[in-house]
């Protein structure tokens, strides 16, 4: 059932409008009370319960009858009078200097990129996603992975399909990959970490090799005083010592002692993005009771440069960021409306595709390309997974 402009009827706007005004408003009153860069409605942000002290969650789980199928459209208006499809992306000059950090430590934090119009945009997208949960959402919000998580968010929802093809993410990726051409190879939009991730690299990154693409979060909300900022040890995208299939990386292993003191913390603030290579080894720490009082949104994933191949990754654990059915083979250029051109500039052809709804998966392909992970082999590799989730590590 794809969500319409029926959804936002007075009658089905109230849960919306409340989350929407939550993350969206931002008064000194609300700062003076509220977790940094947050605020505060009482509907929504569950506050600790003066007579039992009681945590409640910021967000919770939907029931079964609230997720939807099909194409969403939040009908979002695009920031600084930009046209959806029709206007170029915007540029941003990314320096030298950052481009070697991310080269050289194997991350880079780039402060302010995107603007209060832009964080706004990505907060209306975000409370809209939240509030009328999609079915490709169910098995990692049921898991209670995340408070909301969603692969491919940009096939389903045209707010974040606008925003890759019309702001400057393009731009800044292809700088820091020194590339001319960037492809959204796979993304995650990632309310709240429940549990927390112990010590991990990226596996999940499309049918891409780690060397052919770039990680990027976009952080909508400041991090937390005590958890939630993101380590990563410097320079560890050089280790030969990790399998570039494995998830968990126990940081004591052999090959990796110039690397396990040398930690990197960042402290995003709404408009950062943090760009890192996808062997960098990283964690996060959640909250140690896994209840999230405040917003910890952001839109992350893996984008592909210029001259990528595809690369079938069924029989691993990394098929997993890979469900469409777009009848691709190993070896074979990455070039396919399931993974979008965003720079130079967005193509017309990939875009209606997208609009179509003939971008999307296959229940037929997921079985397919899942099977393959039945073997003792690739089976270890998906425990790999699985060992990453904790609060703390």
């Amino acid at each position: 059932m794809a969500v319409s402009s029926e959804a936002f009827a007075p009658s089905a706007f109230s849960a919306y409008d409340r989350l929407n005004s939550a993350v969206c408003q931002s008064t000194l009153t609300e700062s003076e009370t509220a977790p940094a860069g947050q605020s505060i409605d009482d509907s929504v942000i569950s506050q600790t319960d003066a007579g039992r002290g009681r945590k409640q969650k910021v967000v919770e789980e939907p029931a079964l009858w609230e997720y939807n199928f099909g194409l969403q459209d939040p009908e979002l208006p695009l920031p600084h009078g930009l046209v959806a499809r029709v206007s170029p992306p915007e540029t941003y000059s990314v320096s030298e200097e950052q481009i070697r950090t991310l080269e050289e430590d194997g991350v880079v934090h780039i402060k302010g990129v995107f603007d209060q119009e832009w964080v706004d945009y990505l907060r209306k997208a975000t409370a809209y996603q939240v509030s009328n949960p999609h079915f490709w959402a169910f098995a990692g919000t049921a898991s209670k992975l995340y408070d909301y998580i969603q692969r491919n968010v940009w096939q389903t929802n045209k707010a974040f399909a606008n925003f890759y093809y019309h702001s400057a993410m393009g731009d800044i990726l292809r700088q820091c990959g020194r590339t001319n051409e960037i492809r959204v190879s796979t993304d995650l939009l990632m309310v709240n970490p429940n549990k927390g991730f112990k010590w991990h690299q990226d596996n999940q990154n499309g049918p891409i090799t780690p060397d052919d693409g770039i990680r990027f979060w976009i952080t909508m909300d400041e991090t937390p005083k005590d958890y939630g900022a993101p380590v990563y040890l410097k320079g560890s995208h050089r280790n030969t010592a990790v399998d570039p299939q494995a998830v968990f990386v126990d940081i004591n292993q052999e090959g990796l002692e110039e690397y396990r003191d040398k930690r990197l913390e960042f402290r995003t603030k709404p408009g950062d993005m943090l760009i890192w290579h996808p062997k960098t080894i990283h964690k996060i720490d959640g909250p140690a009771d896994g209840i999230w009082t405040s917003f910890r949104r952001v839109l992350g994933g893996t984008v592909a440069k210029a001259g990528t191949k595809y690369s079938d990754k069924r029989g691993t654990g990394g098929v997993l960021s890979d469900l469409g059915r777009h009848g691709m083979e190993h070896g074979d250029p990455l070039d396919s409306p399931f993974f979008p051109v965003i720079y130079p500039k967005f193509s017309q052809e990939e875009a209606t595709a997208r609009d179509n709804g003939k971008v999307g998966r296959s229940p037929v392909d997921i079985v397919t390309k899942i099977g393959g992970m039945a073997t003792a082999a690739s089976g270890e590799r998906f425990r790999s997974f699985f060992q990453v989730l904790g609060s703390r590590s």
